[in-house]
C-alpha cells in the first residue's frame, strides 16, 4: 500500500494547477502529527501567500487526531505520523482515499539529556538497565502512539522488550516523551531524529537500525466531507520542492 501513496502524489498534483478565486479564502484547517508542528508552521504561511489561503493547524498524537475526525471534528487535511491510523480512517470512509499519499519518513533515535555521558550500540541484547539505572525510559504510548509502537516494535526485535515494559514512562505523543528527558526526569527516551534535532536539551545516544521496526511513513490526505480545490493543493504542497526543502532542514527523510 505504501508505494501505492507515493504513485498518488503525481495524481494529485494535477490539482494543484486548479486555479481559486481571486476573494478572500476561509481558512484551511489541518489536523496534524505533533512531529510535525515547526515544520509545518514554517510551511503555513508560505502556502497561504502562494494560494490566498490561510492554514490553522491542530497538532496533537496522531491516534487522538484520527479519533477526533472519526467524532466529526472538522478537519480539512489529516497528516498522519503512519500508516495505520490514516487506514483506519480510510475503513471508515473519512477520508478521500484517492488523495492519500506518503509524503515523508522518520528515523527513530534513543535520546538522553544533553548532559548525560552514556552511549549505546543498539544492538541485540543491549543492556537497557544499565542505561536506565533507577529510571524509567519515555516513549509514546505504545497502545495508541505511532512513535511509541515503532519504539516497542524495535525494542522487541533487539530483544529486549521484556526488560523495558516494566519500565516506561509513556507519554500522550512523542513530543511528551522528548519532555520528560528534557526535563531530566528520565535517563533516557525513544522519539524521532527531527525531535531530537530540535532541542538543545538532548542528545543522541543511538539510532535504532531501520529493520528493527516497521517503516516510518507519513501520510496526508483531505478529509471526507471537506474535499475542496484548497484542500487538495495543500495536500499536493506537501510534497512540493519548497516542502521538501522545509522538512530537510527539518531532519526528516523526503522522498
Amino acid at each position: 500500500m505504501t508505494g501505492g501513496r507515493w504513485i498518488c502524489g503525481a495524481a494529485i498534483a494535477l490539482h494543484a494547477a486548479w486555479p481559486l478565486p481571486a476573494a478572500a479564502q476561509p481558512p484551511l484547517t489541518v489536523f496534524a502529527a505533533s512531529s510535525l508542528t515547526q515544520a509545518l508552521e514554517t510551511l503555513g504561511p508560505a502556502f497561504a501567500a502562494q494560494t490566498g489561503v490561510p492554514v490553522r493547524f491542530s497538532f496533537a498524537a496522531t491516534s487522538t487526531l484520527a479519533r477526533q475526525i472519526e467524532a466529526g471534528a472538522g478537519a480539512d487535511v489529516f497528516v498522519s505520523a503512519d500508516e495505520q491510523w490514516m487506514n483506519y480512517l480510510e475503513t471508515r470512509r473519512l477520508t478521500v482515499k484517492i488523495t492519500s499519499t506518503a509524503i515523508l519518513s522518520n528515523r527513530l533515535v534513543l535520546v538522553v539529556p544533553a548532559d548525560s555521558r552514556a552511549t549505546v550500540t543498539l544492538a541485540p541484547g543491549f543492556d537497557l538497565p544499565a542505561l536506565l539505572g533507577r529510571g524509567r525510559l519515555a516513549v509514546g504510548d505504545p497502545a495508541h502512539v505511532p512513535a511509541g509502537r515503532y519504539a516497542r516494535e524495535a525494542l522487541t526485535a533487539l530483544g529486549v522488550w521484556t526488560a523495558a515494559e516494566g519500565r516506561l514512562a509513556p507519554g500522550e505523543s512523542v513530543r511528551a516523551a522528548l519532555a520528560l528527558v528534557e526535563r531530566g526526569e528520565v535517563p533516557a527516551g525513544i522519539v524521532y531524529e527531527s525531535d531530537a534535532a530540535l532541542s538543545s536539551r538532548v542528545r543522541v545516544a543511538g539510532v535504532f537500525p531501520v529493520s528493527s521496526h516497521s517503516r516510518i511513513v507519513y501520510t496526508a490526505a483531505v478529509v471526507a466531507g471537506r474535499d475542496t480545490p484548497a484542500a487538495r493543493q495543500f495536500v499536493a504542497f506537501l510534497r512540493s520542492p519548497a516542502a521538501r526543502a522545509v522538512f530537510t532542514a527539518h531532519r526528516f527523510i523526503v522522498p
